[in-house]
């Protein structure tokens, strides 16, 4: 009695679970928007001077003066 009771009851909960006939809920996700491709290249820009030969000056400064506050 025991038995048949508790396998009545799991049947009658598996029929109802297999009789659901809610339809499957829909969602919408949103697609990215497509990237801009480059367009064409413009015009070339106007050319600089060309370089002048000859010796390369280096200017070096001197270090920064060390403040009272890091001694």
């Amino acid at each position: 009695m025991n038995k048949s009771l508790i396998s009545s009851s799991l049947i009658a909960a598996f029929a109802l679970v297999a009789c659901d006939n809610r339809p499957p809920a829909v969602v919408n996700v949103p697609t990215p928007a497509p990237a801009p491709a480059p367009g064409p290249a413009g015009p070339a820009g106007p050319q600089g001077e060309p370089g002048k030969p000859g010796g390369t000056n280096v200017i070096v400064a001197p270090p920064a003066p060390a403040s009272a506050a890091s001694n």
